[in-house]
């Protein structure tokens, strides 16, 4: 079982910042990769930004230049520095991780989101 914990969502007004963390626990696993994406009310889930276990990243063009994700693979964490937020980057941010547990079974596992939301 691979449990990812979020925290640092919250309300913030435009132009300012936040920043998202994701924590990935579990026991025997090895994270080939993580990310984040977003849902807004009535849409699907985007991918914002992920990171591979070699630093390589991905952005959505939305995002580019205002967000870095950043991750510390000792700490099996993602880091989500979101800046100069928009209304429309008002969603609610999930974290997921992929990976293999035990050298056998991949992982595709979901933290529970936290909510974003930008508003003055």
């Amino acid at each position: 079982q691979v449990q990812l914990v979020e925290s640092g969502g919250g309300l913030v007004q435009p132009g300012g910042s936040l920043r998202l963390s994701c924590a990935a626990s579990g026991s025997d696993i090895r994270i080939n990769a993580m990310g984040w994406y977003r849902q807004g009310p009535g849409e699907q889930r985007d991918l914002v930004a992920s990171i591979t276990s070699v630093g390589s990243t991905d952005y959505a063009d939305s995002v580019k230049g205002r967000f870095t994700i950043s991750g510390d693979n000792a700490k099996k964490t993602v880091y989500l520095q979101m800046n100069s937020l928009k209304p429309e980057d008002t969603a609610v941010y999930y974290c997921n991780a992929l990976g293999w547990r035990s050298h056998y079974f991949k992982f595709d596992s979901w933290g529970q989101g936290t909510q974003v939301t930008v508003s003055s």
